[in-house]
């Protein structure tokens, strides 16, 4: 029995309007099978983030397909695009995206917390995922009292903690130093 990708774009194109229309995807087709570990390479401005956007439903494709699992993305509205997001999809952001008022330990068993896991067993996996990226003392820390390494980290365990289905990472050992992002780069293969 063949398998069903766990992403697949089919001649999808994103132009963004303006006073000159920008086209940031030109008809991109690719598929991601189970398992598969895939990086996206290019200079800057060559439409990554804008990819990675998209395959999150972040953003809305201009023309084209976008399938979760046989689930056309462009199809669905807002609503159900966010609760895709919430249940498969686990985001390494290259700007962390944090909430600042919010511990460690919070930020990470926040995905938990909005898929409906009672508060102790959130915060029961939110410390182990951070003790396996190496913050188990940095739990009760807020963002701004974290380095910008530790705060990838924290992002990090937040994408991580709920065994999504797919994880789409911005450079998510930009921030980090070779030793840690060998064990991060580790920690992401095995998942």
């Amino acid at each position: 029995m063949q398998s069903v990708p766990i992403l697949k774009f089919e001649e999808v194109t994103k132009t963004f309007a303006g006073e000159s229309a920008v086209c940031a995807l030109d008809r991109i087709s690719f598929e991601i099978m189970p398992g598969e570990m895939v990086a996206v390479m290019g200079p800057s401005g060559s439409g990554k983030s804008t990819l990675l956007n998209l395959a999150c439903g972040l953003d809305s494709a201009s023309s084209g397909k976008i399938l979760l699992e046989g689930t056309d993305l462009t199809s669905l509205n807002d609503d159900d695009r966010t609760r895709l997001r919430r249940d498969k999809i686990g985001m390494i952001f290259q700007t962390f995206n944090l909430l600042p008022t919010l511990t460690a330990l919070e930020n990470v068993s926040l995905p938990l917390r909005f898929q409906g896991t009672r508060q102790k067993e959130s915060e029961v996996r939110a410390r182990e995922m951070l003790e396996e990226v190496g913050l188990s003392e940095r739990v009760l820390h807020l963002p701004d009292q974290m380095s910008g390494g530790e705060r990838q980290r924290v992002a990090i365990a937040r994408a991580l903690v709920f065994n999504p289905t797919l994880l789409l990472a911005d450079e998510p050992t930009g921030n980090l130093d070779s030793k840690n992002g060998e064990d991060i780069l580790h920690i992401l293969k095995t998942r």
